[in-house]
């Protein structure tokens, strides 16, 4: 399971990983990039569920940080760019 193999993430964590996402230059790492990110975002979000206070700002962030994720796999695993990719090979 996939919380077995990662800790908790922090409000920094979280972070973290989605930066190493949103820079990863080799392909073959991206994948596991994004999929740590998204797991990180959707765990912090349910941590500021449970937590009292504000959290709005944060909040915001991950709700951001998830929809540029997706933006990031659509155009890096898109039909056209598999495409593109096969015929530059």
């Amino acid at each position: 399971m996939i919380s077995d193999l990662y800790p908790a993430p922090s409000q920094f964590m979280w972070r973290e990983l989605y930066r190493a996402a949103l820079f990863e230059a080799d392909p073959e790492k991206i994948q596991e990039h994004i999929a740590q990110a998204e797991w990180a975002i959707v765990l912090r979000g349910r941590q500021l569920f449970g937590e009292q206070g504000d959290h709005i700002q944060e909040e915001q962030d991950l709700e951001d940080a998830l929809y540029a994720l997706q933006a990031l796999k659509n155009c890096i695993f898109s039909p056209a760019n598999s495409s593109r990719a096969e015929s530059a090979a």
